[in-house]
């Protein structure tokens, strides 16, 4: 294939551009569901009331995202790509209906639930499938393509909850999600292919090992809504203690919830995904507060501090659809790149939020370009590791290697979330409080959290080199 069939216009042209539409819009609706529930959850509270279980609206769908993402392996090899993916949307439309309907904030939590188990198939079939229906050499911009729909999705979702909130018509963001999900869903089964070469060979469940990652996600989930440090702790440490568990089950079961590879430390599979949680866990972060950062500390308001805020999405778009067309070498100094870009933009906001301002753009200027910094870092490399996921991992788990992208992205997205509730709390953010309590929080959120990404320029370095020499010791032998 020439440098030009490789292009973008590779990836839109006839049926390929169709189903580049479709999968990406997998990713995107569950994206976009994601931030148009959080703006609209206030309103729903408010009429339906529920303000105990606010928190659980994002937990039960992230855990149910992670079981999804965990079962569609099992889905793509016995439906094939055309029924699992709208089996997928029907049960992601069924989960909105319900939500659309719901009478109380008990129908609300299993219309979430059931919303995050269809998203999770959505969003891990729309990897899964990229093997399938493109050649590897557009895998790089397919990759880039889908998980750029998280930045379109942060300058979509609040818009579009935020318009149905203020006019106090909440339920109409669902309706109008069932309407989307209805076009794609019959996008996708119209243009992706019946079947697929795993088709009929459904990988038996690793039940046990869900199992214990959906109980470590809420063990840190509902430690962290508590404001007692020992809560904190002790929900941190059970998680700690079922994935040691969970890791020795991988170790040696036959039905396994990522490739081999993906725990053993001397594996560039395994260094990887520690780059890519790493990554994850430094933009949950600055997406949580940085919203509230900017209200008290800069003098923004909630819209403006959200669209602020979204510069970061932005980012990651661009860089990752940007980085995409790299080949050889260059998705290597890619990979190898992205932490660093990373951790410059974190270091910078660490610097710039906690100083405050009066909101004049002397400020924000240099604050918009440290958030873009941070993601332009993650989505220089995003779509090559990706890419590795898929290459590096052992023949016989190809199948679940995709699935692993996602379950690995969200549950590094939960105890990130979990872990920057710890430290703000600690930190002063309710106590004190006030500005000098949230400028005090500001620093210590994003120093301790720019560890993630220099943690990540170790793992991307060392990752690459043993994926090198491996490469090497293979030419050798042959």
């Amino acid at each position: 294939m020439s440098v030009q069939e490789v292009g973008w216009s590779a990836l839109f042209s006839g049926r390929n551009g169709i189903r580049s539409i479709a999968l990406a819009g997998g990713v995107g609706l569950h994206a976009i569901n994601v931030y148009v529930a959080t703006t609209i959850l206030p309103s729903v509270v408010s009429d339906i009331g529920g303000l105990d279980y606010y928190a659980w609206n994002t937990t039960l769908f992230v855990v149910a995202s992670i079981i999804g993402s965990a079962l569609s392996p099992g889905l793509l090899a016995s439906r094939g790509p055309r029924g699992a993916y709208g089996g997928a949307a029907v049960l992601f439309g069924l989960g909105t209906l319900g939500c659309a309907l719901a009478p109380d904030m008990t129908v609300m939590l299993v219309g979430r639930s059931v919303q995050g188990l269809g998203g999770g198939f959505l969003f891990a079939l729309s990897y899964g499938m990229v093997r399938i229906v493109f050649p590897e050499v557009l895998w790089p911009r397919a990759m880039g393509l889908i998980s750029g729909m998280w930045g379109i999705a942060t300058l979509v979702g609040p818009a579009i909850g935020g318009i149905f909130a203020e006019i106090g018509a909440w339920r109409a963001a669902f309706w109008s999600m069932i309407l989307v999900v209805g076009l794609f869903g019959g996008l996708a089964v119209a243009v992706l292919p019946s079947r697929s070469p795993e088709e009929g060979q459904a990988p038996r469940t690793p039940l046990a090992q869900l199992v214990l990652l959906s109980l470590a996600v809420l063990a840190v989930s509902i430690g962290s809504v508590r404001p007692d440090l020992i809560w904190n702790l002790g929900g941190l440490i059970i998680a700690l203690v079922l994935l040691a568990v969970l890791i020795a089950m991988e170790g040696r079961a036959e039905q396994r919830l990522l490739p081999r590879g993906s725990f053993d430390p001397s594996a560039p599979l395994a260094l990887i995904f520690a780059t890519m949680s790493l990554l994850t866990l430094a933009v949950t972060t600055s997406e949580m507060f940085i919203p509230l950062f900017l209200q008290v500390l800069h003098a923004q308001s909630p819209l403006v501090a959200g669209y602020l805020a979204a510069v970061m999405a932005a980012g990651w778009t661009v860089g990752s659809i940007g980085s995409s067309g790299a080949q050889g070498r260059s998705t290597a100094r890619a990979i190898m790149l992205s932490p660093l870009v990373a951790l410059a933009g974190m270091v910078a906001l660490a610097w710039l939020i906690p100083a405050g301002s009066q909101g004049d753009w002397l400020t924000l200027g240099p604050l918009c370009v440290a958030l873009a910094v941070v993601g332009i870092g993650v989505g220089i490399g995003w779509p090559h590791m990706l890419t590795r996921v898929l290459q590096l991992a052992p023949e016989e788990d190809r199948g679940i290697a995709s699935a692993a992208i996602t379950t690995t992205q969200l549950f590094a997205t939960a105890i990130g979330a979990a872990l920057a509730g710890m430290v703000v709390n600690l930190a002063g953010l309710s106590n004190p409080g006030g500005a000098a309590g949230t400028a005090h929080a500001a620093f210590w959120l994003l120093a301790v959290f720019a560890a993630a990404p220099l943690l990540a320029c170790f793992t991307a370095l060392r990752g690459i080199r043993l994926a090198s020499g491996r490469v090497a010791a293979t030419a050798r032998a042959v």
